[in-house]
């Protein structure tokens, strides 16, 4: 057997976890006993790596301490802390602050799982129940919706690829067909006792077993659809509706619907952020949508009733006489709808006074009448 879990998948270290299950899928399919050309102890050996690596925490332990990492749970062999030099009270001493470890211990009297336990998290344990399946990955899924989209809310259809439960098997990795048997490694008990020659004499710890999970069943074929992964990507289409009032950057998340759960487990969610597109004229401050309008100076000291576009289509503005550059007013309700509440924001007009270019005589003449007559 490959010492190596990377050779072992074929992957380089610093493989993403999408790379490793891509890889043990390949490798199961290829080995899996229920084919002519199958390996059941190169299988085996292969299931066994993907169980540390494509765990987060494990695959954590493994790259730090290596071929003394043991994939139930704690450290095999006497590799990584062995030797009757080695003193446990420095080594508290050293990592206490940092970790919590207690360093007031008395090494006569403390079990070496109570050690691990303290200092690791429960790495090595004994009795217990078997450790949970994991659940599913939450997924995120980033989308672009235009402001009105935003302002009123949408439904949409989106596809995204993930792993969902296999349909063949029900996620249990095994059909029907197949017959439960007891598990040969535990026989049948679901727990592995392993014993240990440790500085303190030897030590005894139980596990679950890792061949049947801590069931002492096993399955005498596996699924052929899935390989007993009990998963299978696939390509799934969603209706979503987008609240009204979304803002860029918010996200909504739909429980159970990221990637499927090991062996039947819960479902991960999904979560989806969005982004905004900017709209020609309108800006948006909170629930409020800012524009402009431009008039002319002899709206602007005469005043007038001109059209202003706002997202719910064109209304008519009054302009009072005299009104100056820079004056806004507010259009009650025309605004962003309140994201989980009630009614709307406004819209804000700033008005722009636009001085005119390229005047005739005529129109000069005028100017100069009104600027006498002003004076």
């Amino acid at each position: 057997m490959a010492s190596d879990y990377y050779e072992i998948l074929g992957v380089p270290k610093s493989a993403s976890q999408e790379e490793i299950k891509k890889a043990f899928r390949k490798l199961a399919h290829e080995h899996h006993p229920d084919k002519k050309s199958g390996n059941e102890a190169k299988f085996k050996e292969i299931n066994e790596a993907y169980q540390v690596l494509n765990n987060p925490e494990k695959r954590k332990q493994y790259d730090q301490f290596g071929q003394t990492f043991n994939s139930s749970g704690g450290f095999g062999g006497s590799q990584g802390f062995g030797g009757g030099g080695f003193n446990w009270q420095d080594f508290a001493n050293q990592y206490g602050n940092q970790s919590g470890f207690r360093t007031n211990i008395n090494f006569e009297d403390l079990d070496l799982g109570d050690i691990f336990g303290e200092f690791f998290g429960g790495g090595a344990r004994r009795g217990g129940r078997a450790g949970r399946r994991a659940r599913g990955e939450d997924l995120e899924y980033k989308i672009e919706i235009t402001l009105k989209e935003a302002v009123f809310g949408v439904e949409k259809i989106i596809n995204i690829k993930k792993q969902e439960s296999c349909s063949n098997c029900q996620g249990r990795g095994y059909d029907g067909s197949a017959k439960l048997e007891n598990c040969k490694t535990c026989d049948g008990k679901g727990r592995i006792v392993r014993q240990q020659r440790t500085i303190f004499g030897v030590y005894q710890s139980e596990q679950a077993c890792g061949d049947c999970d801590g069931s002492g069943k096993k399955p005498d074929r596996y699924c052929n659809i899935c390989g007993g992964d009990g998963r299978l990507i696939k390509e799934k289409q969603l209706k979503i509706k987008i609240p009204a009032g979304i803002d860029n950057g918010q996200s909504i998340k739909l429980t159970g619907e990221g990637e499927a759960g090991e062996k039947g487990s819960p479902a991960g969610d999904l979560y989806i952020s969005f982004m905004v597109l900017p709209m020609a004229g309108f800006k948006r401050e909170g629930d409020d949508i800012l524009s402009k309008k431009e008039i002319n100076i002899a709206q602007a000291a005469l005043g007038d009733k001109v059209e202003v576009e706002t997202l719910d289509g064109w209304v008519n503005l009054k302009i009072p006489s005299g009104t100056q550059g820079g004056k806004v007013f507010k259009l009650p309700g025309k605004g962003i709808n309140r994201l989980h509440g009630r009614g709307r924001g406004d819209q804000l007009v700033e008005i722009v006074v636009k001085t005119p270019e390229n005047l005739s005589r005529r129109a000069k003449s005028l100017l100069e009448e009104l600027e006498e007559e002003i004076k």
